[in-house]
């Protein structure tokens, strides 16, 4: 939200109180409090009739320190809140030096000089100034309506870019944008979005999070230009600066503090395929597409049923229609006798027509209006309600709901909506209904899983999520929304990945070949590469099918040859999911997170590295041309074995059954023999694919996880002169050594290659 008329004036109707002297600061060993005045105080009476803004700060874990300011202390805060994993008693040390007060934690050090106009500057391990609340970084302002906010601003460096705010299909660098926080069924071509943080990254190594889970404004560098400004209509303000210095490890400090990802079950990263939405379906119809895809050559790990498996306007009841599924049991168990695992449709709403309306509205599960009566309304279902997910009985009876189809024979769930939550209501728990729009998501999908943890096991819950707020990482998948099936659709797609990646989610999926309309097989076949070089992988449609032999045979062929090739690369690929479980660093990362110093990365928007050693760009044209930048080093192409050097941008030409695939030097990929499943026994025939650094001594590390992420077995690669040497541990079955372009070599214990 804007307040000022340029740099100069303030907005009509609008009053604003920037912290201007600190007039007291008050220590303790680990968090100091500045009184600040929002104006000079040049005599006693000064002190009267005017505000004083509390400014608490304080570290809740090493690397993270907090700010909190306070113009009225009084107001009820009946939550919701973020859940953050603080350290007992918090972190850091306060020192003062004559004027100065500071609070270090870690590599982060905030300062106050209490002799000098309020500011708080924030610096890194190297003592550089990282950023700064300056002249009008800490403030509050009433407008005409009555409203009162808080506001934060903190200084942009020069060349300073700014990533994250959740997954957005706006430009990649935030910077000129506003940003509200708000979730919004808006799907991916305009400024609004399913999964909203209120988080960003900075291209200088630290990230800053707002603690408040309702709405957030945020103007990156687009009212003060130098600035990033961030506001909440409350009396209080809270946020977090996060450490670095890379990339990387700020997301380490970010998601630690608002939790780690879930690993996924290894089928999951398989090729899912779906009835698709409003399409005709039946038994019949699912079996000729399952069977269609085996007579193909194409494996296929999961079905996913669309929300008509359930009666026209029931949604939800969770039972399958009779007049179409006859005999889901039976259904259930022959999909299962193929080798797949079920996914099925859900939402958090409950139509009238269901027979579970009445039913959650007698026993208080569906959220009421201020008078008492039920909310409801017609879009999407025909007097639909909302289930009270902060009632712990009506979670109860939702996974009551959901636990005879996991007893059928389902496996997981799509958790569909989820984002048009209405704030005039009234909550079981007596949560702000402003604050819980957004933090709505969050209770739902958290139902979800934790069913599916109880019921399958712990590494074997996965859902398909589309909505999600602070924390949400918690319980992947999450999906990009309802896109058009055009090529510029499928770049806002992949803008809005990586935008989520820098924001704390570890895994990302997307709707291959677009959702609305149907696609031109030429854009069907290259969103197949992009999609299957996805962390997790789907064909789904709204009013049209996505079987791929609907697109054309080469269609088919590309499908097959991309799906084989990701069940090759599934040790390598659940080795960056276990990263992305154990450390926060996604597995799709942005260009700017493995090359953070290489400026040319810092805007790249086009391509991503998948893991740690696997360059992607997706062709966004007909014809085939893609433009690439390749960093420093020696990259070879994974299908056509060229190399090329960098850092250089290339343009290069493309069939349909390839991209801009290249491995980075010195990369050693651990690649399955069995390409027909993404969760065989990797170690059967494992293949270590090398690729070394020109250097004459050089060494690496590679773990193969097993089927729950635990390590299966470490290899130990070192280049010896004109020799690759590795060495196993953990494991006496075969391996083969393949040098990229040269020789291989098989063996147990140890294996030796001539590099020449």
């Amino acid at each position: 939200m804007k307040f000022t008329n340029g740099f100069w004036r303030i907005r009509d109707g609008v009053q604003v109180a920037y912290a201007t002297e600190v007039r007291d600061v008050r220590v303790e060993s680990k968090r100091f409090t500045a009184y600040a005045a929002v104006q000079r105080v040049t005599r006693r009476g000064d002190t009267l009739n005017a505000p004083l803004l509390t400014v608490d700060c304080f570290s809740p874990a090493e690397g993270v320190i907090g700010v909190r300011i306070t113009h009225h202390a009084g107001k009820r805060h009946p939550g919701p809140e973020f859940a953050l994993a603080a350290e007992p008693g918090g972190a850091g040390a306060v020192h003062r030096h004559g004027t100065v007060t500071e609070l270090v934690s870690g590599p982060l050090t905030v300062r106050l000089d209490h002799a000098a106009p309020h500011t708080l500057s924030f610096h890194g391990a190297d003592g550089r100034e990282l950023t700064r609340a300056g002249r009008k970084g800490t403030a509050f302002a009433t407008t005409g309506d009555g409203a009162h906010h808080v506001l934060g601003q903190l200084a942009l460096g020069v060349g300073e870019q700014v990533y994250g705010l959740g997954e957005r299909f706006t430009p990649f660098v935030k910077n000129g944008q506003v940003v509200d926080v708000w979730q919004a069924d808006g799907g991916t071509s305009s400024e609004q979005a399913y999964k909203n943080i209120p988080f960003y990254l900075s291209s200088r190594g630290y990230g800053v999070f707002v603690n408040h889970p309702g709405a957030v404004s945020f103007e990156v560098g687009s009212e003060s230009v130098g600035q990033v400004q961030f506001s909440v209509e409350d009396q209080t303000l809270e946020y977090y600066v996060v450490a670095g210095p890379t990339p990387k490890d700020v997301l380490t400090r970010y998601t630690a503090l608002t939790g780690r990802p879930a690993l996924p079950p290894a089928w999951s990263f398989g090729l899912w395929l779906t009835t698709s939405f409003t399409t005709d379906y039946d038994e019949a119809t699912v079996m000729s597409f399952v069977d269609g895809m085996t007579e193909r050559g194409i494996p296929l790990s999961v079905f996913h049923f669309d929300c008509f498996w359930m009666r026209e306007y029931q949604w939800c009841d969770f039972q399958w229609d009779p007049d179409v599924f006859p005999d889901p049991e039976g259904m259930l168990t022959r999909l299962k006798a193929k080798g797949l695992k079920v996914s099925a449709w859900i939402n958090p709403y409950i139509a009238q027509k269901s027979p579970l309306f009445d039913e959650a509205a007698g026993l208080g599960h569906l959220v009421r209006r201020p008078n008492g009566d039920v909310w409801q309304w017609d879009l999407w279902q025909a007097g639909m309600g909302l289930v009270d997910f902060t009632s712990p009985d009506a979670r109860a009876w939702f996974q009551a709901k959901l636990k005879p189809l996991l007893d059928q024979g389902v496996d997981c769930f799509k958790t569909d909506f989820g984002e048009r939550v209405p704030t005039d209501v009234v909550w079981h728990d007596g949560s702000d209904p402003e604050r819980m729009h957004n933090y709505y998501t969050h209770l739902y999908n958290r139902t979800v899983f934790e069913l599916l943890e109880k019921e399958r096991g712990q590494g074997e819950a996965v859902l398909f999520a589309r909505s999600a707020t602070a924390g949400g990482q918690q319980y992947p998948v999450h999906w990009g929304g309802d896109c058009w099936s055009s090529f510029e659709a499928m770049a806002e797609s992949l803008r809005g990945g990586l935008s989520l990646s820098l924001s704390g989610f570890g895994f990302w999926s997307h709707d291959i070949g677009g959702f609305e309309g149907t696609p031109d097989p030429a854009v069907f076949k290259r969103w197949l590469a992009f999609g299957l070089l996805s962390s997790h992988s789907r064909l789904h449609g709204s009013s049209s099918y996505r079987v791929p032999w609907e697109f054309g045979e080469e269609a088919v062929d590309v499908t097959r040859r991309f799906t084989l090739l990701k069940h090759r690369l599934m040790p390598y690929l659940y080795g960056a999911a276990t990263e992305a479980h154990r450390t926060g660093v996604p597995v799709m990362r942005p260009m700017v997170l493995e090359f953070p110093h290489d400026p040319a990365c810092r805007p790249l928007d086009r391509q991503y590295m998948l893991g740690p050693d696997l360059l992607v760009a997706p062709v966004f044209s007909e014809d085939g041309e893609v433009e690439v930048y390749l960093p420093e080093g020696t990259w070879t192409h994974l299908l056509s074995g060229e190399r090329a050097t960098g850092p250089a941008w290339r343009t290069e030409r493309h069939g349909y059954d390839s991209l801009p695939l290249y491995v980075r030097e010195g990369a050693v990929l651990p690649l399955a023999a069995d390409d027909r499943r993404p969760d065989g026994d990797w170690l059967d025939h494992l293949t270590l694919l090398a690729h070394p650094r020109a250097a004459a001594e050089d060494t690496c590390r590679v773990q193969v996880p097993d089927l729950t992420g635990a390590p299966a077995a470490v290899f130990h690669v070192r280049r010896e002169g004109g020799l690759l040497r590795v060495t196993a541990e953990g494991t006496d079955r075969p391996f083969t050594v393949r040098v990229a372009g040269g020789a291989s070599a098989q063996g147990t214990g140890e294996v030796t290659v001539a590099l020449e």
